[in-house]
């Protein structure tokens, strides 16, 4: 089960399909995997106080991953991303926000799976399973340099 929940409604006023693109890309990323996860869509300032609290920067970030215990399977962890992040980081990558939320969704997604980017190896293999996620979802490979003229469309 994948839960979706808004708190800052600036998600749904740019993205109305944002609970859907988030969906489709949790769902991708888990094929086959069981397990829960929940999604929070929220804001700068709520992301910044989970940030400074549990992983000691004290900044807001786009995407927070909380991978669940073992002990409470069937649920994987927890999403939990900042609208204006988001939105800032899609508008000045030429990106359009719906596919940023994709490709943000599934690096959570794979970091809940136990996926990371640490060490260099690591980074590249995770890189790869993302490209061939977004690719399936029809999503342009997000580490190759886009056209900054889309905005946030």
């Amino acid at each position: 089960m994948i839960e979706v929940e808004i708190e800052d409604a600036a998600w749904t006023a740019a993205l109305p399909d944002a609970v859907a693109v988030v969906e489709r890309a949790a769902a991708a990323t888990l094929s086959g995997t069981e397990g829960d996860i929940v999604v929070l869509l929220t804001d700068d300032a709520a992301v910044h106080d989970l940030n400074a609290r549990f992983r000691d920067r004290d900044q807001p970030t786009n995407v927070l991953s909380f991978p669940a215990a073992e002990s409470a399977a069937p649920h994987l962890g927890d999403l939990v991303l900042a609208f204006g992040v988001c939105a800032a980081e899609a508008r000045t990558q030429g990106k359009h926000l719906a596919d940023h939320l994709t490709h943000l969704t599934v690096h959570g997604v794979l970091h809940l799976l136990g996926r990371d980017h640490v060490e260099d190896a690591e980074a590249e293999a995770m890189e790869a399973e993302e490209r061939t996620l977004l690719a399936s979802l029809g999503v342009a490979d997000p580490y190759r340099p886009h056209d900054s003229s889309l905005g946030d469309a």
